[in-house]
């Protein structure tokens, strides 16, 4: 009888040490699960708060060195936070603290490794290079404008992100250059000339056609070597004058890059060949004879008017004389203005047009179909 007690007692311990067990191995599964889950749930919500979270559009700005229209666009950027990034390229060293901006989207976003800029040089390349890169570092960032110390918003930025945003192509002012003798043969074993282009320098660029552009190490270095600009006038003058000056090609790199790499790379169908940017290169009533055809025009106080805003802004095709093409404009497939921006207007010209709310930075909620 003892004995079968014994072996009862020996059989209820073994059950109770397999239910410890269960109960161990169950009580794991459940905490090993729970973790589990909340790994995945904190993974999904990662996954959900990038998904939620609108592409961005980085402006680019080459300055000499503060921003002199940074009010307008500190109204035109207010709101907008999350749809956009700034960068701005300045002299070296020049930094943008409390001091030299009034603007809290400005402050400390100078990059630290911008170089010196020279007009007509192959240094502006350079600065486009550098800007691209910092931009590039944010994967939100999807679209790249390039902009001047002086250029305007036209539109205020709902209108202005939603026309940029609503085509997959970047926009680049691009044509053959077939009238000015610009193009320097010796580029020819790396840049045929069949795929030179000239156009404006402020481009807007998808994300790939950026990549390209930073990756590129073989057409810059042809740029650096043979495209340089026609010695300038004696006052100008900040290098030697050539014994031939009629020999020498004028070529601004800055004109030409953009638009001869994209050709180079076989993405002219990736491309909405016109600009965003508006220069005016009339220049007829200039009483400077020696200036014109160096720069575009630059709007004083005086050219402030609402008839010059909306003539710019009614501007709906672009002619390419050299391709006899005609641009007409579009966007989301309807017939639109060409314009989002224009260039060039000086401080008290940009603020009087701001204070007649005749720029975008001043039409918030306002419609523009």
């Amino acid at each position: 009888m003892k004995q079968r007690k014994g072996a009862s007692h020996n059989h209820k311990s073994h059950y109770r040490w397999k239910r410890k067990v269960f109960a161990a191995l169950l009580l794991g599964f459940c905490v090993g699960s729970f973790v589990l889950m909340q790994s995945q749930y904190t993974r999904v919500l990662k996954l959900r708060s990038r998904l939620v979270q609108k592409p961005k559009i980085a402006f680019l700005f080459i300055a000499r060195n503060r921003l002199p229209l940074e009010m307008v666009w500190d109204a035109f950027f207010k709101g907008e936070e999350s749809r956009f990034s700034i960068h701005v390229h300045s002299r070296p060293g020049f930094l943008f603290n409390k001091g030299t901006t009034r603007s809290v989207y400005f402050l400390n976003r100078q990059v630290n490794d911008s170089v010196q800029v020279d007009w007509g040089s192959a240094s502006m390349i350079e600065a486009e290079h550098i800007l691209l890169r910092h931009a590039l570092e944010d994967p939100l960032n999807e679209r790249f404008v390039f902009l001047s110390d002086s250029c305007i918003p036209l539109y205020n930025f709902s209108y202005t992100y939603d026309y940029i945003m609503s085509t997959s192509t970047s926009f680049v002012d691009s044509f053959a250059d077939t009238k000015e003798g610009r193009y320097n043969p010796k580029m020819a074993p790396v840049v045929p000339v069949h795929n030179w282009r000239k156009g404006s320098q402020w481009v807007v660029l998808t994300r790939r056609h950026a990549e390209v552009v930073v990756n590129d190490n073989a057409v810059f270095p042809i740029f650096k070597q043979h495209c340089k600009r026609k010695s300038l006038p004696e006052f100008w003058r900040d290098q030697p004058f050539p014994a031939d000056p009629a020999a020498e090609h004028n070529c601004i790199p800055d004109e030409h890059y953009v638009q001869t790499l994209l050709a180079q790379e076989g993405l002219e169908e990736e491309i909405t060949r016109r600009s965003l940017t508006h220069s005016s290169w009339d220049h007829s009533s200039s009483k400077d004879p020696l200036r014109r055809g160096w720069h575009p025009v630059t709007y004083k106080v005086s050219d402030a008017t609402p008839m010059l805003i909306q003539s710019i802004k009614g501007i709906d095709n672009i002619y390419y004389e050299t391709e006899y093409r005609r641009e007409w404009c579009t966007s989301k497939g309807k017939p639109s203005t060409c314009f989002l921006f224009a260039r060039k207007f000086t401080r008290p010209a940009a603020l009087r047009l701001f204070s007649m709310s005749l720029l975008g930075a001043s039409d918030k909620g306002k419609s523009h179909s």
